[in-house]
C-alpha cells in the first residue's frame, strides 16, 4: 500500500483525480422518472480569451450545489456551455487583425468570420481547460456553444415564431450608435459615466430679424441637425414666441418654435432646440409635431453633408469650430461647466450617439408581463430577495429591445429581401426563393442578432428546443440559475421572458445571484489597477481547493467579497491542516486496523469514553446544520461551520485527546476514522480534491466492502442522526475545553516555558464525577497539575493567584511557581516606563495646533491610534502589577 506523503501537494492530485472522475462517468446523469433531477445550466463565458475570477467564483458554486444534489442521489445536471459573444469577440479579433496592419473590411466578411472561428475553437479549448482546472463536474458531453447548429436552430425559430406574433418589427428608432464598434447597442450595452463637461448657450436670431433666442444644449454640434426649437406651453415667458421662427446660424435653415409637454420649463433657457435624427425625446417630439428628421453624422461619427461647412469633421472637433464660430459671431451668450451622465459602450468605451436608424426591435411589453407575474407568485424565487423590487421595477418600466447588430460575428438574421418585389421572407431554413413573387433574386439581412438573443434562449436552446428532446423534457425548467446580480436584466429577465415564451414555463425555478470579486481594499478588480487575480495562477501558487475556499467561505448571496492573499493562504492552511489530520488517522489505522462491524458501530448509541459521545454529537448536529444551510443556499456559511467543526473541534481538540487513547483497551481508531470519512463527505462539495484523495486512501486501508462507493463524489451526502445528539456530553467537553483554554492563554501572557507544569485549581458549577475523574486527561492538554472541585468548595484567596472566572467554572492558578514574582514585577515597571515615556510624547504631539493644522489626517488618525492600544496596554500591565503586590 503506497504510503500518504508527509505534505499535501495539490499539483500531484489534481490532474490525476480529474481524470478519474471522467473516466468514471461520475459527471453525466442518467434519466430516472423516478426521480427529481437537479438542473444547472452554465452562464457561457465569452470566447474572448481566459476565465477571470469572477468565472472561478461562478463555477466554484455551481459545482457546490451540483455535488452536493448528486450526492443526494439526485440525477444532477451540470450543462457547461461557451456565448460567441458577439461584439466582445468582434472587437478582439479586429485588434488582432490591427496588429498586423490590416482591418475586417480588407480582409472581407467571409474571411473575418473564418479567422474569428479560429478565435473562438482556441479560446473553448482554453476555457474548457480552465474549468477542469477549477474542479467542475461538468457533463462534458452535453457542452453548447451558442453557434452550435442546435442553439442556431433555436434562434431562428424563436425569431420566426416572436414575427409571426407581430412581436418583432422592423422600424426608423432612436437607437445607441457605437462609432468605434459601428453597431446599434441595446441600452443595457450603454454604461453611463458621470464627467464634467460644458452647457454652451448659444444664440438663434428670429428669421425677421427682431432679436434672438437663447439655447442651452451639452452637445453644440447638434444644432446642425435641429429642426425646432420647443418650449413647455405652460411657460408664460415664450408664449408670444410660439410660432415665430429662428433662423441658424452658418447654416442658414429656418426653423419654427413649438409647444411641447416633453420640455423641461427648468433646463437651460426654458427653450430647447429639437434634433430628431439624435435625442430620443426629440424624435418622439418630431413624429408628434411632423417635423423633418435631419442626420448629420456617418457611421463613424464624423460629420455629414448636412453640416453644410463642417462636414467631414469628427464630431468632436466639429464642436470645438463650432463653438469658436459662435464666439466670434457674439451668438454664444455663455459657457458654463455642467457635469452630467455620459453614454459609452460597454465594450470599447466610445461615447455613444443617439442615432435614427432601422433597426430590427423586440416588442417587449407581452413578453415582460407573464415573466414579471412569474416572480410575484413566487414560481420563480429570487436570491437574494432585495433583488426582487430591482427586478419589478425595472421590468415595469421596459422598453422595446434593439436586437439588430451591424456586426458580422453572430447569429445572421433570418431575414431576406427580394429585389424584384421589395417584400421579406422570414424563415428558419435558408429560402431559394423570395416567399411573396417566387423571385430568385433575395438578399439575406446582412446584420447580427444582440448577443442576448441567442442567450435568452440558453436554458432550453442547450436541452435541444426547438425539438422535444428526452432532455428537454426531463431536465426543464431548470433547478436553478446562478449568476452575478450585475446581469439580472442583462440576461436573467430575458431568459424569463424567452424561456416562457418558447418552451410554455418559467425557465429556473430559483435565480441565485453572488456578488463581485473585488480586491483586498473593496477596489474593482481592472488590468489597469494590477490588482487582477488570474484564478490559474492562484491554483498554482495554493492549490484549486485553496481557491475555491478563498472565494466561498463565509460569503452571502449577493454581497460582493474582498479577496486577496490572506484569504487564499487561509485556504491552504485548511486544507494542510486536514492533510495531517488525514494523515494521522490514516497512520494510525494503518497500525491499529479495523473490522467493517467496528467502523459501522462507530457512529452508534452507546459509546463509553464522554470525548467520544462528544465528537459524534457534534459531528451530527454540523450535519443537520449544514443541512438547513444549504436548503437556504447559504453555502458560505455552511462551508465555515463545517471548517470551523474540523479545525476547531476534530484537530485542535479530538485527534490531541485521542492520542492518549491510541493503541489502547478503548481505543478511539474506530471513531477516529468514522468522524473523518462522514466529514470528508460533508465537505466534499466545497474541497473536491483533496476530499477525493484523502477518502480513496482511507478506502484502501479499510476492509473491502466497507466503504462501498466508487468514489466520494458518487458517496451518499451524510444526514443527521438525532439519536446521536448527547447534550451533556457537549457541555461538559465544552466546559473542559474553555478549561484548557484559559490554562494555555494564561501561560502564554506569562510566557511560562513550554516544558514547565504549573499548578492549577478548577471549581466548576455543574460538578460530576466524570469530570473529575479527567483531571488527568485535562492536564496533559494544559500542561497542568490540576484538581477539580464542585464551585462550593472554592476557598478564599490567601495567595497570589490568577482567577479566571469562565461560564461555568472558576480557575485559580498560583503565581508562586509559575513566575518569579520579583522578577515580573521589575519587567512590568520597566516597560510600563517606556509605555509612560511614548503616552506623554504622542499627548503632546496631538496637543500640538501646528502639528494637527499640517499633517495628513491619516498620520493624525495613526497617532492616535497608537496612542489609544498604548493607554490600554498600560491599564492592563497595572492590573497585572496590582495582582503580583
Amino acid at each position: 500500500m503506497p504510503d500518504i506523503p508527509k505534505a499535501y501537494e495539490p499539483k500531484d492530485v489534481e490532474q490525476s483525480r480529474y481524470k478519474f472522475w471522467l473516466d468514471g462517468g461520475f459527471f453525466k446523469p442518467k434519466i430516472d422518472p423516478n426521480k427529481k433531477p437537479f438542473t444547472i445550466i452554465m452562464p457561457p463565458p465569452n470566447v474572448t480569451g481566459e476565465l477571470h475570477v469572477g468565472h472561478a467564483l461562478t463555477a466554484a458554486l455551481e459545482d457546490i450545489m451540483t455535488r452536493w444534489h448528486r450526492m443526494k442521489g439526485d440525477p444532477s445536471l451540470w450543462l457547461p456551455g461557451v456565448d460567441h459573444a458577439g461584439i466582445a469577440t468582434q472587437v478582439v479579433v479586429e485588434k488582432e487583425l490591427a496588429k498586423e496592419g490590416l482591418d475586417r473590411h480588407e480582409i472581407g466578411r467571409e474571411k473575418f468570420i473564418e479567422r474569428t472561428w479560429a478565435w473562438a475553437n482556441k479560446s473553448r479549448s482554453a476555457i474548457t481547460h480552465q474549468h477542469e482546472r477549477l474542479g467542475a463536474s461538468c457533463d462534458w458531453s452535453r457542452e453548447r456553444f451558442t453557434l452550435d447548429d442546435g442553439p442556431v436552430k433555436a434562434v431562428k425559430t424563436a425569431f420566426v415564431r416572436l414575427y409571426d406574433k407581430g412581436l418583432i418589427y422592423r422600424g426608423e428608432r432612436i437607437i445607441n450608435w457605437c462609432p468605434r464598434c459601428r453597431t446599434a447597442l441595446s441600452d443595457l450595452e450603454v454604461q453611463s459615466k458621470d464627467l464634467v463637461s460644458n452647457m454652451w448657450h448659444m444664440k438663434y436670431p428670429y428669421a425677421d430679424g427682431s432679436g434672438h433666442i437663447t439655447v442651452a444644449t451639452t452637445r453644440p454640434e447638434t444644432y446642425l441637425g435641429d429642426s425646432a426649437v420647443a418650449v413647455n406651453p405652460e411657460d408664460r415667458r415664450y408664449t408670444s414666441q410660439v410660432g415665430k421662427k429662428v433662423i441658424l446660424p452658418f447654416i442658414d435653415r429656418e426653423i419654427p418654435i413649438i409647444a411641447d409637454e416633453a420640455i423641461d420649463r427648468e433646463f437651460g433657457t426654458g427653450m430647447v432646440k429639437v434634433t430628431p435624427a439624435h435625442d430620443p425625446v426629440d424624435f418622439d417630439i418630431s413624429q408628434r409635431h411632423g417635423l423633418p428628421v435631419i442626420h448629420i453624422l456617418n457611421p463613424d461619427a464624423s460629420m455629414n453633408d448636412s453640416a453644410g461647412p463642417y462636414a467631414g469633421m469628427d464630431r468632436f472637433e466639429a464642436r470645438k469650430k463650432i463653438v469658436e464660430d459662435f464666439e466670434k459671431a457674439g451668438l454664444m451668450e455663455k459657457i458654463e461647466p455642467y457635469s452630467h451622465a455620459i453614454p459609452h459602450c460597454f465594450r470599447c468605451s466610445t461615447v455613444i450617439e443617439p442615432e435614427v436608424s432601422k433597426q430590427w426591435f423586440v416588442k417587449i411589453a407581452p413578453l415582460a408581463a407573464p415573466a414579471i407575474e412569474a416572480v410575484r407568485d413566487g414560481r420563480i424565487k429570487i436570491i437574494p430577495e432585495r433583488f426582487i423590487k430591482i427586478y419589478l421595477n425595472w421590468m415595469e418600466n421596459i422598453r422595446d429591445w434593439c436586437i439588430s447588430r451591424q456586426l458580422w460575428w453572430g447569429h445572421r438574421i433570418p431575414v431576406w429581401y427580394c429585389h424584384k418585389c421589395g417584400e421579406m421572407t422570414v424563415a428558419v431554413d435558408t429560402p431559394s426563393k423570395c416567399g411573396q413573387c417566387g423571385s430568385g433574386e433575395i438578399e439575406q439581412d446582412p446584420d447580427v442578432l444582440d448577443t442576448w438573443f441567442s442567450s435568452g434562449l440558453w436554458p432550453h436552446s442547450t436541452l435541444g428546443w426547438p425539438d422535444q428532446t428526452a432532455d428537454l423534457k426531463y431536465f426543464y425548467p431548470t433547478s436553478v440559475m446562478e449568476t452575478g446580480y450585475d446581469i439580472l436584466f442583462f440576461w436573467v429577465a430575458r431568459m424569463i421572458m424567452m424561456g416562457i415564451e418558447d418552451a410554455g414555463d418559467v425557465p429556473f425555478r430559483t435565480v441565485y445571484l453572488h456578488g463581485l470579486i473585488r480586491d483586498e481594499k473593496g477596489e474593482k478588480m481592472s488590468k489597469m489597477k494590477g490588482n487582477v487575480l488570474n484564478p490559474l495562477t492562484a491554483i498554482d501558487q495554493y492549490g484549486c481547493d485553496a481557491l475555491r475556499f478563498a472565494l466561498t467561505t463565509g460569503t452571502a448571496p449577493g454581497n460582493d467579497l474582498n479577496m486577496g492573499q490572506h484569504r487564499l493562504e487561509a485556504g491552504r492552511n485548511f486544507a494542510n491542516k486536514l492533510w495531517n489530520a488525514g494523515r494521522f488517522v490514516l497512520k494510525a489505522l494503518e497500525a491499529e486496523p479495523i473490522t467493517k462491524k467496528a467502523f459501522a458501530e462507530a457512529g452508534t448509541k452507546g459509546r463509553k469514553e464522554i470525548e467520544d459521545r462528544w465528537i459524534v454529537s457534534r459531528l451530527n448536529r454540523l450535519i443537520g446544520e449544514v443541512d438547513a444551510l444549504m436548503g437556504d443556499f447559504q453555502f458560505g456559511e455552511a462551508e465555515k461551520e463545517i471548517h470551523d467543526f474540523l479545525w476547531g473541534e476534530f484537530c485542535d481538540w479530538y485527534i490531541e485527546v485521542s492520542k492518549q487513547r491510541l493503541g489502547g483497551k478503548d481505543s478511539p481508531i474506530a471513531v477516529l476514522v468514522y468522524v473523518l470519512e462522514t466529514s470528508l463527505r460533508l465537505l466534499h462539495p466545497f474541497m473536491p480534491f483533496i476530499t477525493e484523495e484523502l477518502w480513496q486512501n482511507l478506502k484502501q486501508r479499510l476492509p473491502v466492502g466497507t466503504l462501498d462507493s466508487p468514489a466520494i463524489i458518487v458517496a451518499p451526502y451524510p444526514s443527521a442522526n438525532q439519536k446521536l445528539l448527547d447534550v451533556e456530553a457537549e457541555n461538559q467537553i465544552e466546559n473542559e475545553i474553555e478549561i484548557i483554554r484559559s490554562i494555555r492563554n494564561t501561560r502564554a501572557e506569562y510566557k511560562v516555558d513550554i516544558n514547565k507544569p504549573v499548578k492549577a485549581h478548577a471549581y466548576v458549577s455543574t460538578f460530576s464525577t466524570s469530570i473529575a475523574l479527567r483531571s488527568n486527561i485535562i492536564g496533559k492538554l494544559a500542561k497542568a497539575t490540576i484538581d477539580i472541585q464542585p464551585m462550593e468548595k472554592r476557598p478564599s484567596l490567601n495567595e497570589k493567584a490568577v482567577v479566571l472566572n469562565l461560564r461555568n467554572a472558576d480557575v485559580v492558578i498560583p503565581l508562586e511557581g509559575m513566575v518569579d514574582i520579583e522578577a515580573e514585577k521589575a519587567r512590568l515597571s520597566k516597560e510600563m516606563a517606556v509605555l509612560e515615556r511614548e503616552i506623554a510624547r504622542l499627548t503632546q504631539r496631538l496637543e500640538d495646533g501646528q502639528f494637527t493644522s499640517k499633517a495628513p489626517a491619516a498620520v493624525i488618525d495613526k497617532e492616535k491610534a497608537r496612542l489609544s492600544e498604548y493607554t490600554d496596554k498600560l491599564a492592563r500591565m497595572k492590573a497585572e502589577l496590582q495582582q503580583l503586590a
